[in-house]
C-alpha cells in the first residue's frame, strides 16, 4: 500500500490511456493539463488514432509503454477497463486512476462489469482509484491526473488537502475555496472506491510535510477502524481532520432488542465516535471551508474562554448568544483588564465582554488594535473575535492594526468583517489572519478550534491510561439471541461490573426461598426470551415487602404478562433485592457495522427513548473519557445534585462505563447488544438492576 500511494500521489511517470486531441473531452483534459502545468515526469499518451499529441509521441497500445510506469489514467469505455488493467499489469504499472463510469453505480450490466474489474485488479496487481472518479491533483508537483475543472486556471499551492467521495460537489467545493483565496495542495476524488478508499488516501496525505489540515467529504464509510487509526495519526501530528458526512440511515432491517440498539442510528454513533477521536465535523460544504480556513491560519487556543470585541453592541450580543448556545465560555474579564480597556475605549462604549469600542473604532483603527491586545492579555480569554463592518476608506490601515495585534500577542484571534473590501481580504490572507463575513460562522469556527484543541489535550493526556487498560477473559454462551438474565448477570459479575444479583424461580416456593436469601423487600420480574422490555407488559412488581405479599404478587405477575403477551414463552420469575438510587442511567453496547463495539451512556429508565439524552463512543474508553461522556449529557446537572439531593458518585459511574466498554471488546463480535437499564446511581455508587444481553 505504501508504494502504491507513493506512485499515486508522487508519480514519476504517467500514461494517459485513451488520450484525445479534443482537449475539451474527458480523455483530452488530463494530457492538456499535464503539459500546460509543466509536469516534470514522463508523459505517455496512448491511442492508436494519433502519432503525436501536444508534441509528445502517442503510443499505439499499452504494450508499447516503457516498463514500470507509476500511474495510468484510464479514460476508455467501461467495458474495456478490465482488459486495460490486465494489459497495464503486464507492463508492471503500479496504480491506475479510472475515470470511466458505468459500473456498480448504474446497476444492471454495471454490476457484472464491477465484478470483472475486481477480478482484473486481483489478476493484474494494478491498484485502482475509482472507477467513476475525477482523479487527483498534486499541486506541489504540477501533477494533474484529473479531468476536473480544478486543474484549469491557476493552481497555487496550499496547506490543506481535500479528499472527496463526490466528484461534482467536490469540484464545486474546491472551486469555491479557490475563490475565497483558500488553496488545496491536494485534490482527490475517490469515486466508487472499488479498491483504494478515502481512508487510504487521506492517511497518506496527512503524513505529507506540506499539509497542515485534511478536509474530506464522505457519503459512506467502508473502513471505520481505518478512519479511527487515521484520526489518531492526525492527532499525533497535530493536523486537524475536518469532515462533512451525509447519508443518514435508519437502524436497518434487523429487529432491535435493546434501547441502545434503537438509539444507535448511524449518525448518532458517527457523531460520538469521530468527536472522541478529534475529527471535526462540518455540517455543510461551506462550513467545511470555514473550518479549513481557521485551522490553516490560526493557532490553537488553550481553553474555551472567548473574548468578543465589536464596533456594535448588537453584534456583540449576537455573538455572545451563539457562543453560549454551542458551549463556549464568554469570559468574565479581570478588573485589571477592564481598567486597561477604560483607558482606550470611548466612555460611551462597553469595557465588559463583549467589548464595544463603538463607531470611534472606524475613524481610529488604533482603538481596535489596542483593545484587542488588552482583551487577549486577560488570563480568562483563550481566543478572541474582532467584529467590524465595511470600512472601505480605512481598509488597509485597519488590516495593519490586526497585523500589529497579531505580532503583539501569542493568543489566537480571528476577524469577522461584514462587507469586507476585496483589498482587505487579500491583505488579511497574505498576513495569515483568518477572517469571516458573518458572526455566526466566526463563532462556529472558533468552537471547532476549541473542541479540537480540547480533545487533543485529553487524547494526549490519556495515552498511558489507554495503554494500561485490561480486558476480562470471558466465555460467551454458544446460543444466539437474548441471553437468560441469570447467565448474563454472571458474565457481567465475572467482569467486575456491579449488578444487583438475581435468582430465578419456577414456583412461589422457589421465589420465597430466593427472597429469604436476599432479604425483603424484593422485586419480581418476568423472565422470557420473547419479552425484551419487562415494563411494557407490566412484568415487574417492586417493593414486595414480605412472604404474604410475595404469595399474592407471584401469580398476579404471571397473569398480567399473559394478558399482554399470551403466547410468550415464560421461563420463570426473577427475584432480586430492592436497590435505591437518586438517578437512573443507562449504559449500553452495540456492535456497530462501521466501528465495531460502541459504548453508550445516558439518562435511563422507561423514558430513555423519549428524551434520547445519550452519548456514544467507540469501545474501549478510559475512565477519564467516561467522565467526559457524562459531562456531555444534558442531564449532567442532575448528577451534581438537585432539589436537596447530594451529588452522585460519578467516579463509580465512570468506572462502570469503562468496565462495560472493555467487556464489549472482549465479547466482540459475539455481543450484538447490551443494555444495563436502569443503572441506579447515588452518592454511594452505581448498581445495574436490569440488563439485556443479545448475542449473535
Amino acid at each position: 500500500m505504501k508504494s502504491t500511494l507513493q506512485a499515486l500521489l508522487h508519480p514519476q511517470s504517467i500514461a494517459v490511456i485513451g488520450a484525445s486531441a479534443d482537449f475539451n473531452k474527458i480523455n483530452g483534459r488530463t494530457l492538456k493539463a499535464l503539459v500546460d502545468k509543466h509536469y516534470a515526469g514522463g508523459i505517455y499518451p496512448v491511442n492508436p488514432k494519433y502519432q503525436t499529441l501536444l508534441d509528445l509521441p502517442c503510443l499505439p497500445e499499452i504494450s508499447a509503454l516503457p516498463d514500470g510506469v507509476d500511474l495510468a489514467v484510464v479514460a476508455v469505455p467501461a467495458r474495456h477497463v478490465p482488459n486495460t488493467l490486465r494489459e497495464l499489469g503486464l507492463k508492471h504499472c503500479k496504480v491506475a486512476v479510472v475515470f470511466s463510469s458505468g459500473f456498480s453505480e448504474v446497476g444492471g450490466e454495471g454490476i457484472e462489469l464491477d465484478k470483472a474489474l475486481r477480478q482484473a485488479i486481483t489478476e493484474s496487481g494494478v491498484r485502482v482509484l475509482g472507477p467513476n472518479c475525477l482523479g487527483l491533483v498534486n499541486v506541489f508537483e504540477n501533477m494533474m491526473a484529473t479531468f476536473s475543472q480544478f486543474s484549469l486556471g491557476e493552481t497555487p499551492e496550499g496547506p490543506a488537502a481535500f479528499v472527496t467521495q463526490s466528484g461534482a460537489l467536490g469540484t464545486a467545493t474546491a472551486g469555491t475555496a479557490r475563490k475565497r483565496g483558500l488553496n488545496f495542495g491536494y485534490f482527490v476524488n475517490t469515486g466508487n472506491e472499488i479498491d483504494l478508499q478515502f481512508v487510504d488516501i487521506m492517511q497518506a496525505i496527512i503524513a505529507e510535510d506540506n499539509i497542515q489540515v485534511g478536509a474530506g467529504y464522505i457519503e459512506g464509510l467502508k473502513n471505520g477502524p481505518g478512519l479511527l487509526n487515521l484520526a489518531e495519526d492526525a492527532l499525533t501530528r497535530n493536523k486537524p481532520l475536518i469532515l462533512t458526512k451525509v447519508g443518514r440511515t435508519g437502524a436497518g432491517a434487523r429487529a432491535i432488542a435493546s434501547h441502545t440498539g434503537s438509539l444507535a442510528g448511524e449518525d448518532a454513533v458517527f457523531d460520538g465516535v469521530v468527536y472522541q477521536h478529534g475529527i471535526v465535523r462540518a455540517r455543510s460544504d461551506e462550513q467545511l471551508l470555514d473550518f479549513v480556513d481557521i485551522f490553516t491560519q490560526c493557532g490553537l487556543p488553550n481553553g474555551n474562554g472567548i473574548g468578543l470585541l465589536t464596533r456594535s453592541g448588537g453584534a456583540g450580543a449576537l455573538m455572545a448568544d451563539r457562543a453560549e448556545e454551542i458551549g463556549l465560555n464568554v469570559a468574565t474579564l479581570a478588573p485589571s483588564t477592564v481598567a486597561s480597556l477604560r483607558a482606550v475605549v470611548p466612555a460611551f462604549g462597553s469595557t465588559n465582554n463583549p467589548v464595544d469600542i463603538t463607531a470611534q473604532g472606524l475613524v481610529n483603527p488604533a482603538i481596535m488594535r489596542d483593545s484587542l491586545q488588552i482583551l487577549l492579555s486577560d488570563p480568562s480569554v483563550d481566543i478572541a473575535i474582532a467584529w467590524l463592518s465595511f470600512t472601505d476608506k480605512y481598509a488597509e490601515v485597519t488590516v495593519q492594526s490586526f497585523v500589529e495585534a497579531k505580532a503583539a500577542s501569542k493568543k489566537p484571534f480571528i476577524v469577522c468583517w461584514m462587507g469586507m473590501p476585496d483589498i482587505a481580504a487579500t491583505l488579511m490572507r497574505q498576513a495569515g489572519i483568518a477572517y469571516f463575513r458573518s458572526a455566526e460562522a466566526a463563532v462556529d469556527a472558533v468552537a471547532a478550534m476549541v473542541r479540537y484543541a480540547e480533545v487533543r489535550r485529553h487524547w494526549l493526556a490519556d495515552q498511558e491510561a489507554r495503554q494500561s487498560l485490561t480486558y476480562p477473559k470471558i466465555t460467551m454462551p454458544t446460543s444466539t439471541g437474548v441471553v437468560p438474565s441469570v447467565d448474563a448477570g454472571l458474565l457481567l459479575m465475572e467482569s467486575a461490573i456491579n449488578i444487583s444479583p438475581v435468582l430465578i424461580a419456577q414456583s412461589v416456593d422457589e421465589a420465597l426461598q430466593a427472597a429469604n436469601y436476599f432479604g425483603y423487600p424484593v422485586a419480581l420480574k418476568i423472565e422470557s426470551p420473547d419479552i425484551a422490555h419487562k415494563t411494557e407488559v407490566e412484568g415487574v412488581i417492586l417493593n414486595v415487602a414480605n412472604a404474604d405479599a410475595l404469595r399474592e404478587a407471584f401469580p398476579l405477575l404471571l397473569e398480567r404478562v399473559k394478558q399482554h403477551k399470551p403466547f410468550a414463552s415464560i421461563t420463570g420469575v426473577l427475584v432480586q433485592a430492592m436497590n435505591a438510587g437518586d438517578v437512573e442511567l443507562v449504559i449500553g453496547v452495540k456492535r456497530d457495522a462501521t466501528f465495531g463495539p460502541v459504548i453508550m451512556v445516558g439518562l435511563g429508565g422507561i423514558y430513555i427513548e423519549v428524551f434520547k439524552d445519550v452519548v456514544f463512543r467507540a469501545a474501549p474508553v478510559t475512565e477519564q473519557e467516561a467522565h467526559r461522556m457524562l459531562q456531555a449529557l444534558k442531564c449532567n446537572v442532575i448528577l451534581k445534585g438537585v432539589r436537596g439531593k447530594p451529588p452522585v458518585d460519578v467516579n463509580a459511574v465512570a468506572k462502570m462505563i469503562s468496565q462495560v466498554s472493555r467487556f464489549a471488546v472482549s465479547a466482540n463480535p459475539r455481543l450484538v447488544e447490551l443494555d444495563l437499564n436502569p443503572v441506579l446511581v447515588n452518592a454511594n455508587g452505581a448498581t445495574a438492576v436490569d440488563w439485556l444481553m443479545v448475542t449473535d
